[in-house]
Parts: structure tokens; C-alpha cells; sequence
């Protein structure tokens, strides 16, 4: 019996922190994380970027009663609502059940966590929940199942990805050289909550120190007077009326503003990172004044990079033709791209989806949100017109980007994530 017991008592690295925590907490009652020991930051939750939007960005999933109803049969889908998210909710009495909760994720496979690394990071785990719970303003201790999993499943599974990705491209160079951040690229469609993700994760490295800096293809719109003169060389081109498709990009400025952010290597080192006002000119939208724009501060770490199309490349003609004619324009224009784009993106994340009419949905449901906020948003034909300028781009252009990855990108530095309509990560089938 002495020897069974003695044997018992013989735990992993890993078992040994779960038991630790495990006692540590069981007995305080309602504190089952230790980040209550941590002061909140207080240089994120209140400097959130201008292009993110708690409305309409995928959010749906902090809120509990998000019933929304949805009268999509102008876009070949039945009228119904959209299926509530569960609101059992879930108390995480336990760091036990908490680790369990996260190995049985579908991207930890994927990312290759394995069930000794949670138990061996488990605390770092516990903080970033905390720190993402703070920063949704959600209560980490009565978590529903769709929050839960978008910290547990989702977000800390990427951030933990991106931290790989760091050290991996700093072991590159030598001591003392300087270290050039590391561009990560989020590709993913409209309204699937890539701009979420991508503040959770901004969020993550500014609460460990890391500096890190955002920027979207929004951001690189081409000014009003470049769109009207777009518009102008292309009447009746409904794909390039409006900005959005290749060709309404300036090109040259992002490449200037990518290129000066990647300088940003030292202690002092600062630049203004532009951003793009969708609302101006009555919602065709320009380039915001420069003095509005956030300003960033070296030695950046890591910059994130997020757009719908980031990594669509170019098709044979008859190929986007057949899809949609006026497309033949849009896919010269994606030639000069990958020049201005791609090659500066050091690994990437892409968000996949079964169906592209599923940004029909997404969109639907945040001009629903914003006007029971009592924002001004577009009516469902106001929808349906938006979303048709791009769908001829993401049936042309994703299943390639799905099968072969972006143009010159490592497979080993790609992260593809499977999400459902719900827009949660799922087990790729």
C-alpha cells in the first residue's frame, strides 16, 4: 500500500503545477484565476483603434441575448432568426476543468499544444483569460460557453502561435543586430471577426510588454479623389464604383508605410500609422487627417496585418470571366499586389469558410446591431447591393488561397483556422 501511494505522488512537471493551482484556489471561493493580483493595464482598454467597432466585427459572442433577426430572402436564404448562442453559463470553479476545457480545443492540435505544454503554461493561460475577460469587460467568472471558447479555443490558442512565430524569426539574427518585426497577415472575409481577433491579440502583446502595431488594408484605401478618378476610368464597372476590390488600394503608400513601420527597431523610434474614415463623403469615405492617426512607438515586436484579400492572387482570365466579367479588370489590378502586399508578411493566419454567402449573414447582422444602437445603418437591399461587389472576388479567389496558400508563404508559417457560421474555430473536415 506504502509503495501504491508513494506511487501516486510521482507527477509530471505539468501535473504537479495543476495540482498546485488546483490548491491554491479550490479553497478561495470565487477566485478561481490569480490575475486579481495583477493591476489592470490601463494603456489598451480605453486606446482602442479607431477602425475597431464592437459593432459589427464579430462580437456577438460577449453578448448574452444575441438573438438577431435576419430577413435574408433577398439573398436566396430562408427568413428566420439566427440561432441564439448558448447562454448556459459556465463557472470555472476549477483549474482542472479549465485544462481540460482547453486541450479538448480544435486548433491545439493544430498549433501543436500538447497537454504538458497547457499544464506547464497554465498560469500564462489563467493570466491572458483574465486579461482578455478585462478587456471584453465580460465576468471571468461566469464565462458563457461561446465566451469561453473564444478565449480558451480561439484567441490565446493564436496568440501562443504568434509568440512561436516571434521567437522563430528572432533566432534568425545574431546578437546584437537589429531584430526587424515580424509581419503576420490575417486573412479572412468580411465580418468573421478578424478585426476582433486581431485587437484581442494587439491587446495580448501590449500586456506583456511587447510593442506591436496594427494596420488594415482599409487603412490603404486610395483618397476621395482617387476613388472618383477610379470610378471615372471605370464606368460601369460595379466592382470598382465603390472602394473595396484591387484597384481601389494606393499602393505606393502602403508600401511606404509598411516599409518605415518594419524600420522600427529601437528605443525612441516613432511614426503615425494611417487610418482610413469609411464615413466621410457621405460613406464613399477618404483618408483620415493625419492628425487623428495613432501613433506607434519602436521596438516594435510584431505587426499585424489583417484584410479580407490579403494573399488573393491573380487567375487565368477565362478563369475570373467566367465568375464574373467585370472581375477581369479587378484581377490586373491584383497583379501589382504582391509587390505591395504579401511579401512583406512573415507568416501568416487564414480564417476559412465553407461559404462565401455566409459575409451576407455577418453583414446583415451588424447593420442590424448598429441601428438598434441607434447608429445609422444600411437597410437589407443596402446589404445585399455591398456584399454582391465582393462575392464575385471571394468565389474567384478563396478556393485558391485554401488550396495553395498566399504566393510565396511558408506552409510551416501558415496558420489556417476552420470557423462555422457562428464564426467559432472547428476541426477542418
Amino acid at each position: 500500500m506504502a509503495g501504491a501511494t508513494s506511487s501516486s505522488l510521482i507527477w509530471s512537471p505539468w501535473q504537479a503545477t495543476l495540482h498546485h493551482y488546483n490548491n491554491r484556489f479550490h479553497h478561495v471561493k470565487g477566485y478561481p484565476f490569480p490575475c486579481h493580483a495583477y493591476n489592470p493595464i490601463t494603456n489598451s482598454s480605453s486606446n482602442k483603434q479607431d477602425h475597431f467597432s464592437m459593432s459589427g466585427c464579430g462580437c456577438s459572442w460577449i453578448q448574452d441575448n444575441s438573438l438577431v433577426h435576419a430577413s435574408a430572402t433577398s439573398f436566396g436564404m430562408s427568413s428566420k432568426k439566427c440561432s441564439a448562442l448558448p447562454t448556459k453559463t459556465v463557472d470555472v470553479s476549477s483549474v482542472s476543468d479549465l485544462f481540460e476545457f482547453i486541450c479538448s480545443g480544435p486548433l491545439v492540435d493544430k498549433i501543436g499544444i500538447t497537454p504538458e505544454n497547457v499544464g506547464e503554461s497554465i498560469d500564462k493561460w489563467l493570466l491572458y483569460g483574465s486579461q482578455l475577460c478585462r478587456l471584453f469587460q465580460l465576468n471571468e467568472l461566469k464565462l458563457t460557453i461561446p465566451q469561453k471558447a473564444r478565449l480558451y479555443h480561439y484567441y490565446i490558442p493564436v496568440f501562443f502561435w504568434c509568440q512561436d512565430q516571434i521567437a522563430l524569426h528572432t533566432s534568425k539574427f545574431k546578437d546584437g543586430d537589429d531584430v526587424p518585426p515580424l509581419v503576420i497577415g490575417f486573412s479572412a472575409p468580411q465580418g468573421c471577426g478578424k478585426t476582433t481577433l486581431v485587437f484581442a491579440l494587439d491587446y495580448l502583446f501590449k500586456t506583456t510588454k511587447r510593442k506591436s502595431a496594427t494596420i488594415s488594408i482599409d487603412d490603404f484605401y486610395l483618397t476621395a479623389q482617387g476613388q472618383a478618378k477610379l470610378r471615372e476610368e471605370n464606368q460601369g464597372n460595379a466592382l470598382l464604383e465603390y472602394r473595396g476590390n484591387a484597384g481601389s488600394h494606393d499602393l505606393p503608400f502602403s508600401v511606404k508605410t509598411i516599409e518605415a513601420l518594419t524600420q522600427l527597431t529601437k528605443d525612441g523610434m516613432k511614426m503615425k500609422v494611417p487610418r482610413y474614415e469609411k464615413s466621410a463623403y457621405s460613406g464613399r469615405g477618404d483618408r483620415a487627417d493625419a492628425t487623428t492617426w495613432p501613433e506607434v512607438e519602436g521596438p516594435l515586436k510584431v505587426i499585424l496585418f489583417e484584410g479580407w484579400m490579403l494573399g488573393f492572387k491573380p487567375l487565368p482570365a477565362e478563369v475570373v470571366k467566367s465568375v464574373d466579367p467585370q472581375l477581369e479588370t479587378v484581377n490586373k489590378n491584383l497583379e501589382a499586389y504582391y509587390e505591395a502586399w504579401d511579401k512583406y508578411i512573415n507568416a501568416w493566419v487564414i480564417i476559412k469558410i465553407k461559404d462565401p454567402s455566409y459575409v451576407y449573414r455577418w453583414r446583415l447582422q451588424a447593420e442590424i446591431a448598429m441601428r438598434q444602437a441607434g447608429k445609422a445603418g444600411m437597410s437589407d437591399d443596402e446589404v445585399n447591393d455591398f456584399v454582391s461587389r465582393y462575392l464575385p472576388a471571394y468565389k474567384a479567389y478563396l478556393p485558391t488561397l485554401y488550396a495553395e496558400g498566399p504566393s510565396g508563404s511558408d506552409p510551416d508559417r501558415v496558420l489556417a483556422i476552420d470557423i462555422d457560421e457562428e464564426r467559432n474555430p472547428i476541426l477542418a473536415t
